[in-house]
């Protein structure tokens, strides 16, 4: 009993240890982990319009849920960016054991420094410090048409082409019409 009682121990330390690293580790990174709900990611590619076999860069991929979604659900390819080592490593071993390779892939990089100038669409779950240099690295990289997704932070000095209040979620078309949520809203009264 008592080799038992010790196994044990030492496992609820180990996944301590771990649930501690993989909370603690992204912020030295600058980037709380904070997990996406299914149904928000849902809503959010849904609003984008992605389409089977389109490319969707997520920044941040955390555990790489998107991914998946936007590969298995909404039939696109999928690129997470991902700075964290530890959550890096889960996500690229999901993919991997998944078989998901051909058409999800994370990369361990700082999404500041990343080339996103292929993509389609972009979910950016970011912090309001972040936002407004990502909006100018959205604004020079994005094709034409591409869309971006906010989630829960609007990009300040973008007029969003859709906007859903429930989900708090902020989507916007390349090139970005200036204007801000201020604009977006004051047309919606006027219609």
């Amino acid at each position: 009993m008592a080799k038992f009682l010790l196994l044990l121990l030492y496992i609820v330390a180990i996944f301590s240890l771990l649930y501690g690293l993989w909370r603690i580790i992204p912020f030295f990174y600058g980037v709380p982990w904070v997990p996406t709900a299914k149904d928000r990611i849902r809503r959010a590619l849904e609003m984008v319009d992605l389409k089977d076999g389109e490319l969707l860069y997520d920044l941040g991929a955390g555990d790489g849920r998107v991914l998946f979604m936007a590969a298995e659900v909404f039939g696109a390819r999928a690129i997470g960016i991902e700075a964290s080592p530890l959550q890096y490593a889960y996500t690229w071993l999901r993919i991997f054991f998944s078989g998901g390779q051909a058409q999800i892939q994370v990369r361990r990089e700082n999404f500041h420094h990343s080339d996103l100038s292929d993509a389609d669409a972009v979910f950016a779950y970011l912090r309001p410090d972040q936002t407004i240099p990502m909006q100018n690295v959205l604004a020079t990289q994005l094709k034409p048409g591409a869309r971006v997704v906010a989630v829960a932070f609007d990009f300040p000095d973008w007029k969003p082409s859709d906007f859903d209040e429930g989900y708090l979620l902020f989507t916007y078309e390349m090139p970005p019409q200036k204007g801000g949520i201020a604009a977006y809203l004051a047309k919606q009264i006027t219609i």
